[in-house]
């Protein structure tokens, strides 16, 4: 018996009939589905102190379950005293399984625990994805707050196959992510 995440699972088999629905698709095929993951952290201050890179990488890495890589500049610029190719940044892109588990954590443990939670934006980018700004990493289980030594925020971008904002608001209100409520 091979394993499967739960929410893999759940998008087999409730999410993709519920959109079928909802939409009038007339084949499977047409249902979006979440592409990638990606985790996302700017870390201005890695032009002064470089263990900030190497903290920020180790920390995105327990997040994800998936080794992070560091982000380089791509230009000088002076006002930031900033090089091309210093690192500036970590990211990890998360794809099948892991992206579900990762989706499932954030939803069932990480999001309830931020500080007085009302629900997420629903500004998608117009494409059918969404990006989700978290203000503190250590909002996540997997971080040890007596090892931190800088509380640094991060974007998780969800990829959709979805067409417009709508689908795309949907497939990710079936998942689970609590969206605030629009109140007309």
């Amino acid at each position: 018996m091979e394993y499967t995440p739960a929410l893999k699972k759940k998008y087999r088999e409730e999410i993709i009939p519920a959109l079928m629905k909802q939409f009038n698709y007339s084949s499977t095929m047409q249902v979006p589905r979440l592409v990638k993951i990606t985790l996302n952290q700017g870390i201005g201050q890695a032009t002064a102190d470089k263990k900030l890179i190497e903290q920020g990488v180790q920390e995105m890495t327990a997040i994800a379950g998936q080794k992070a890589v560091q982000t380089v500049a791509t230009r000088d610029i002076s006002n930031f005293k900033l090089r091309k190719k210093m690192p500036i940044g970590v990211k990890v892109t998360l794809r099948r399984d892991r992206m579900y588990e990762f989706l499932e954590r954030l939803i069932t443990v990480s999001l309830p625990r931020i500080r007085d939670f009302r629900g997420v934006s629903n500004k998608l980018d117009g494409r059918g994805n969404y990006t989700l700004g978290i203000r503190e990493q250590i909002v996540f289980p997997e971080i040890d707050i007596d090892k931190i030594n800088k509380i640094l925020g991060l974007e998780i971008t969800f990829v959709t196959t979805a067409r417009t904002d709508e689908e795309g608001y949907a497939l990710l209100k079936e998942f689970g992510i609590p969206f605030k409520d629009i109140k007309k």
